[in-house]
């Protein structure tokens, strides 16, 4: 997939505040396609994982109740210039991640 993740990592007084949109249909495999019927297959996150350095930060396991192009926050001991990765992983096997650097 092509780079479906925007982040934003800032720090402030020993704490980083992340901040990402990632682009996803997010779809519950409950949906008719108006024009032919029939459900449109399940296609969502299931995994979404950010790594500062070596050291895993947050993750999160979601399913189809979440909503499409899901926009995430969180917050984790840190400082400025410390490397941050955030990934997901699909429920068809597709994953994006990106990096940053922490302002």
């Amino acid at each position: 997939m092509a780079k479906s993740i925007k982040i934003r990592a800032k720090a402030k007084g020993g704490v980083v505040t992340v901040k990402a949109l990632m682009n996803h249909p997010m779809e519950t495999g409950l949906r008719k396609d108006k024009k032919t019927g029939k459900l449109i297959p399940a296609h969502h996150i299931q995994e979404v994982t950010a790594k500062a350095g070596d050291n895993t930060v947050m993750t999160a396991v979601w399913g189809g109740a979440i909503s499409k192009n899901p926009y995430l926050s969180f917050k984790y001991p840190g400082g400025k210039g410390d490397s941050l990765t955030l990934s997901w992983v699909d429920n068809k096997g597709n994953s994006d991640s990106m990096t940053t650097a922490v302002k």
